[in-house]
């Protein structure tokens, strides 16, 4: 009887303790990635899906540097951006990074829509299945930086999913005011030079989805202004 008051204890203490460490069932599944779905609005929403673990990125800002631009260079021109590094730091530093690592060069406009906006910076565009285009990313996401710049033409603004704290590499950039966006997209920064560039990207044909027919390739760069 003694030795039954024993074992009771034990098999108690036991399912305590399997309750205060969080134990698994044999075979039960493992926390899987997050995977983003891509948005679609009637305003025509700007969408993207981020594969991966959904990490935020811990972007780190370097000290006071000589002002930097971007160069996009496309076969129909080149654009230049100036970054509003005050009011998105985060942003404009993981743009940055990844640009300096090559990150956007042979990705393509993948969705442009007349009055409205081009679209890019997934890497899934490299390759030719037209499918994957506009849910790539690099695999970690930076945290929304809203802020008081109005979404107009020339505006460069970085796309997300519904998760406010999704936005990675995809990037647009307005062709027309799109006000309906402001304090809901993350503006980065802005096209000084080169706007009719985008002008003929997004007069290209393209398919249902807004994919031109013939790809319109990048390479981006950042140098010294």
């Amino acid at each position: 009887m003694e030795g039954m008051k024993k074992w009771t204890i034990y098999a108690v203490c036991l399912l305590f303790v399997c309750a205060s460490m969080g134990c698994k069932k044999k075979g039960s599944q493992e926390e899987q990635p997050i995977v983003k779905e891509e948005v679609t609005q009637d305003i025509g929403i700007i969408g993207t899906q981020t594969q991966g673990t959904g990490t935020i990125a811990m972007v780190e800002i370097p000290e006071k540097i000589p002002e930097e631009i971007a160069v996009i260079n496309t076969k129909f021109g080149q654009m230049k951006i100036r970054f509003f590094e005050n009011d998105a730091p985060n942003h404009v530093q993981n743009f940055k990074n990844l640009a300096k690592q090559g990150f956007y060069n042979n990705t393509t406009f993948h969705r442009v829509i007349p009055g409205f906006m081009i679209q890019g910076g997934d890497p899934n565009t490299k390759d030719d299945d037209r499918l994957n285009d506009g849910l790539g990313g690099p695999g970690s996401t930076v945290r929304a930086e809203f802020n008081s710049h109005s979404h107009q033409r020339g505006i460069v603004s970085m796309a997300r999913s519904s998760d406010p704290n999704s936005a990675g590499s995809q990037f647009f950039i307005c062709v027309a005011p799109a006000t309906f966006l402001d304090k809901q997209y993350t503006v980065f920064g802005e096209v000084v030079s080169g706007m009719e560039v985008a002008d003929k990207i997004v007069s290209v044909p393209r398919d249902p989805q807004d994919n031109p027919l013939e790809k319109v390739d990048m390479t981006v760069t950042v140098m010294q202004k």
